[in-house]
């Protein structure tokens, strides 16, 4: 399901980081028991009205920006453009908002924030989940570092290119 979901983390090269960015969302989709059907059709953000986007198509937009800004990078700067792992960044960038499947439920068919959501925010628990998984501590650090809670902390490269493309699609919402 997470493939015909996100097919393009099959874009993440390393076999064994790709399996575990898998694992991260299968684990966050049993937490509450999320179908196919209901991560389609929810919204990415509680914090507009009416938003129209959804989760998935948010994910997938903000990750295909990341690579998108790679590519450019690559193409003008050539050798003298600031190293970038580009599986890190994929992976960051298809892990930063799994932590929402925590934080979100479905309460009378609509989404809504959860108590837990209340008292612990998505980039913790997404940080939490990849920490289980093993996954590198570059990952995290664009999971943990990529809203608000990574205001004022020094960010790798991956972190900057998926900060400012997740800000694109979110401020162009709210």
């Amino acid at each position: 399901m997470i493939l015909r979901l996100l097919p393009e983390i099959g874009d993440i090269n390393d076999e064994a980081l790709r399996d575990k960015v898998v694992a991260c969302w299968e684990e966050a989709i049993s937490f509450r028991g999320w179908t196919e059907d209901l991560l389609r059709t929810m919204p990415f953000t509680l914090l507009a009205e009416n938003v129209k986007i959804t989760f998935i198509d948010h994910v997938r937009a903000v990750a295909k920006m990341c690579v998108a800004c790679d590519d450019v990078l690559n193409e003008v700067h050539g050798s003298n453009k600031t190293p970038i792992n580009r599986d890190y960044l994929i992976a960051g960038a298809f892990l930063a908002d799994v932590g929402k499947l925590c934080e979100f439920e479905i309460v009378d068919g609509k989404p809504v924030k959860s108590s837990y959501g209340k008292h612990i925010r998505h980039p913790f628990s997404g940080v939490g989940l990849a920490f289980k998984h093993d996954l590198p501590s570059e990952v995290m650090h664009v999971i943990a570092t990529h809203s608000k809670e990574g205001a004022g902390e020094k960010r790798l490269p991956e972190s900057i290119i998926f900060h400012h493309a997740d800000f694109i699609d979110f401020e162009l919402v709210k």
